[in-house]
């Protein structure tokens, strides 16, 4: 089925600021991202803080609809979106009859599994350059072209809130990563053209860190 006529069936306009769910509440549909962006955000600390953005092609609230239960955080448009809406027995019947749609959602899983690992692994990096250049370096490595760079759609003000952290503390690592040609900035974007320099960037944070704990 087409894009256009999918979105035509089961497509729905939401305007920037729209929470499609909160964290907690029961969920009986799923979304696909048609157009726009929706910011994935759960409550820690008594703070709300961004998990990650999802663009196009993307889809979110799938697990309320696979296993019964609550929503496990909040989405939000941070962009006026067009997205498909799905209820459960319409996506029941996608995935029986498309083997395409349900590789899709194996392989989608599985890399939010991975992500989910790499923001354990980054909660537990004291300093706040560490986790900045970890998150940026296990972005650029799983979105590297082959033998390439990679271009990260994300903001300052995106990767402070999924990280926690002041975005004037983010700024000043970028500033200082693209000092160090181990980044360029791009309009609405973040170019690491070595992930692999990156990398061994963050191992060096992690070794003087290691040698200030001991002093």
């Amino acid at each position: 089925m087409a894009a256009d006529e999918l979105f035509h069936r089961f497509g729905r306009e939401f305007p920037r600021g729209t929470v499609l769910f909160r964290e907690g509440e029961p969920g009986a549909e799923m979304y696909v991202v048609h157009q726009g962006k929706v910011a994935i955000s759960k409550r820690a600390g008594g703070v709300e803080k961004v998990l990650t953005t999802l663009g196009q092609g993307q889809f979110l609230g799938e697990m309320s609809i696979l296993n019964h239960a609550p929503r496990s955080a909040t989405a939000t448009c941070v962009e006026d979106c067009r997205l498909l809406v799905v209820d459960a027995r319409t996506f029941e019947a996608m995935v029986r009859g498309n083997a395409e749609v349900a590789l899709r959602m194996i392989q989608t899983l599985a890399a939010r599994l991975a992500e989910a690992d790499e923001q354990i692994e980054n909660l537990l990096l004291r300093d706040a350059r560490a986790r900045v250049v970890h998150s940026l370096a296990a972005l650029a490595e799983r979105d590297a072209r082959e033998g390439g760079g990679a271009r990260l759609e994300l903001s300052a003000d995106e990767l402070g809130a999924r990280l926690g952290i002041e975005v004037d503390k983010v700024h000043e690592v970028l500033d200082s990563l693209v000092k160090a040609r181990l980044l360029e900035l791009a309009p609405h974007s973040l170019v690491v053209p070595e992930p692999g320099r990156l990398r061994h960037f963050l191992d060096f944070l992690e070794l003087q860190s290691g040698a200030e704990g001991a002093a």
